[in-house]
């Protein structure tokens, strides 16, 4: 028995510019747990239209969506903010670290908004994902004195902080160079395989989509 973690029925989206033009067309799909998915199309074919709808960023499309058996159709703003702060890590292009904390501190962010546990279980909890990211010699660093490598892997830690259901990436290897790619592809690789956590990235890098268990490709708003 396969625990679905998140599935979507006919979803359909327009843009108004200034026209009304079709961008998203019937796409249906489903991601089970520990999968880790690769969504990959030209640039303009919808791949960050849909992962803002998937993510719940985006409310305004037809069809359905599932997170976790819960259909997100017609809940409140403040319901869908804790079903992405709970439920979905982020990690995007651009890591958008805050600055002015140290890694530790931006680690810890989403945990502590969340309130579910005492902030010095949210920082041990930061540390151990540090820990595990190889990258704890950098907790007291500030986010501006690190590598474009070290802040998307700190952006990682952070995703995983309130132990998400699923991990939904946009471009996240696409500002890096070839090297600092490989290791954070071998990151998301080692959280699929030794932690069984679920992926869903969006990507441009054929390279990155060939090495996950599933690729999804999209074309003119549809999947092919």
């Amino acid at each position: 028995m396969t625990n679905t973690i998140l599935q979507s029925k006919g979803i359909v989206k327009y843009f108004q510019d200034p026209v009304r033009v079709k961008v998203l067309n019937d796409i249906s799909f489903s991601v089970d747990a520990g999968e880790f998915v690769a969504v990959t199309g030209k640039s303009g074919c919808g791949k960050s239209t849909l992962l803002y709808i998937l993510s719940t960023m985006d409310t305004d499309y037809e069809g359905e969506l599932w997170i976790d058996g819960e259909a997100m159709r017609g809940k409140s703003e403040q319901h869908l903010a804790r079903i992405r702060n709970k439920k979905i890590g982020f990690v995007f292009q651009f890591h958008y670290l805050l600055n002015e904390f140290t890694v530790l501190k931006n680690v810890m962010l989403p945990g502590l908004k969340l309130q579910e546990i005492l902030a010095e279980a949210v920082e041990h909890r930061a540390m151990e994902l540090l820990k595990t990211l190889g990258i704890d010699g950098l907790a007291l660093k500030m986010a501006n004195q690190l590598s474009g490598g070290e802040k998307q892997r700190v952006a990682i830690a952070r995703a995983l902080i309130n132990n998400p259901i699923i991990i939904m990436g946009d471009e996240p290897t696409g500002n890096l160079d070839k090297k600092n790619s490989d290791v954070v592809f071998g990151t998301f690789r080692e959280l699929s395989e030794q932690r069984k956590q679920t992926l869903l990235i969006v990507t441009h890098d054929p390279g990155f989509a060939a090495n996950t268990h599933r690729i999804i490709e999209m074309e003119d708003g549809r999947v092919v």
